[in-house]
């Protein structure tokens, strides 16, 4: 079965794509900074009555969620984009295109 043909030029990541990009990554840099931070806070100040895993998760996935979340906003903000952009996204996206060398140029033929 031939594929779809396709209208107009390459198209970039949608709206929703990009938020949802932006609340992967600001989720994994948030959940390894709570880890980092919770294991300091549980060294300096123990882990109190709800034990070490539980401290260290609670912190992890607290701010995990805050990044998470101001992060997919951010690149849902960022999102909007000149015509410039878009048109150099679109010329970046085509294929090459090789034309044969005219005449006279190349080895010399008797």
């Amino acid at each position: 079965m031939p594929p779809v043909p396709q209208r107009g030029g390459p198209v970039g990541p949608s709206t929703f794509d990009k938020l949802k990009m932006g609340a992967m990554m600001g989720g994994t840099v948030g959940t390894i900074m709570g880890f980092v931070f919770g294991t300091v806070q549980i060294f300096r100040g123990g882990a109190g009555p709800n034990g070490i895993m539980r401290t260290l998760g609670q912190y992890m996935l607290m701010s995990g969620s805050t990044f998470g979340f101001f992060m997919s906003i951010g690149s849902v903000i960022r999102s909007d984009s000149s015509p410039i952009a878009t048109e150099a996204f679109a010329r970046a996206q085509r294929r090459t295109f090789i034309m044969a060398a005219e005449r006279g140029f190349g080895p010399r033929t008797a």
